[in-house]
């Protein structure tokens, strides 16, 4: 029987969202086979460093850690894009120094994951976002870089929801930054997958899309 446990932001922790409408954890549930259940830890607004003091809640008999973290911590540093920059190198150099100081975070927050000896997958920040500007999807690529080869390099799975969720409809009316029930369904999708297709090697990283 898997116990999945769902961390990170408002991804997952989507019901404000998606009024009269499954939240992603109704989907999940609904996903997972029979004996297999699954837990909300994820908070709306949460950033990368709160999913270590998530973890102090994590319920006994959890077998999946599924977390998505970052979008938040991007929406912080957002105020970066309106700096005035003499050259594109220059501007890349600003960005660089946002992308290091995530991956500090990022880095942190998959050493306490590791420690669980759980299995673990990590989603990638979604970039078919309604309205969402150029500049915008030149950082996301930057955050999601990091996100990806840090993953591989702690042998963690990812749920790669730039793929996934790339429809319009994908995205809540409420909110366009959210999911919809309809994007809610493909990420409950992919955790169910994840859920039940375990590798013979827990620290080998796969991607779900």
């Amino acid at each position: 029987m898997s116990h999945v446990v769902l961390l990170g932001d408002s991804i997952f922790d989507n019901a404000a969202y998606v009024p009269d409408r499954p939240a992603v954890i109704d989907q999940v549930r609904a996903s997972l086979p029979k004996d297999c259940t699954a837990t909300l830890l994820a908070v709306d607004g949460h950033m990368v460093e709160d999913v270590l003091d998530q973890l102090k809640s994590l319920p006994a008999g959890a077998t999946h850690l599924v977390v998505s973290a970052g979008g938040n911590d991007t929406l912080s540093e957002v105020a970066i894009l309106a700096e005035a920059a003499c050259t594109v190198g220059d501007a890349l150099v600003l960005m660089d120094d946002v992308r290091s100081r995530f991956r500090e975070r990022y880095r942190r927050m998959l050493r306490a994951l590791a420690q669980t000896e759980k299995f673990v997958a990590v989603c990638s920040i979604y970039d078919a976002i309604p309205g969402l500007g150029s500049a915008e999807l030149a950082a996301l690529a930057m955050i999601n870089e990091v996100i990806l080869r840090e993953a591989i390099a702690a042998g963690v799975s990812i749920l790669d929801l730039r793929v996934t969720c790339s429809s319009s409809s994908d995205y809540s009316h409420v909110s366009s930054i959210e999911p919809s029930s309809t994007g809610g369904a493909k990420i409950a999708r992919l955790i169910a997958d994840f859920a039940v297709g375990n590798p013979a090697n827990p620290a080998r990283s796969v991607v779900y899309i």
